[in-house]
């Protein structure tokens, strides 16, 4: 199936799950993800988040996105705070926060919209404090390790609900 074919399939199901609901998604992004491109580009790659940001909006035009990147652990846990009743879904990638911020996880479980926890690199590859996620358990799902196209099935899976 071509790409075109593929997009025009993911939009008919939002369309039809949401009944013309116009779905709007929240991606977060925690500390040092604003580096994405430039950092440890062996790990996370050489395109930057701006960038790719405008081919997923490009991507899935019917689809409304709101994007906030933070480096303040309390900015992340406002953002989600402000989900409740206007967003569809959240794509969190708390980045180190992950390993160690009980807020952040008392914030998703707190919501009642879904999140969905992404990684760019596979977090199972990597140094053992890594692999523990505060998040994963109030989290609707986790998905690590596809590089920036993380994120892309991150929002494919909100059309699953």
């Amino acid at each position: 199936m071509r790409n075109a074919d593929k997009n025009t399939a993911f939009a008919e199901r939002i369309i039809f799950a949401k009944k013309e609901h116009i779905m709007k998604i929240l991606i977060l992004n925690g500390p040092n993800l604003n580096l994405v491109g430039s950092r440890q580009t062996d790990i996370y790659g050489s395109e930057n988040f701006d960038t790719f940001l405008q081919k997923i909006k490009k991507r899935y035009p019917e689809i409304d996105f709101d994007y906030h990147q933070s480096n303040i652990e309390g900015e992340l846990i406002d953002h989600l705070h402000a989900t409740r009743g206007k967003y569809d879904g959240v794509v969190l990638n708390a980045g180190a926060y992950t390993h160690t911020s009980v807020a952040i996880a008392d914030a998703v479980a707190a919501i009642d919209v879904p999140v969905v926890e992404v990684h760019i690199s596979n977090v199972y590859r990597r140094e053992d404090f890594r692999q523990i996620s505060f998040i994963a358990p109030v989290a609707r799902g986790t998905i690590s390790g596809f590089g920036l196209q993380s994120y892309l099935l991150a929002i494919e899976s909100f059309s699953m609900e």
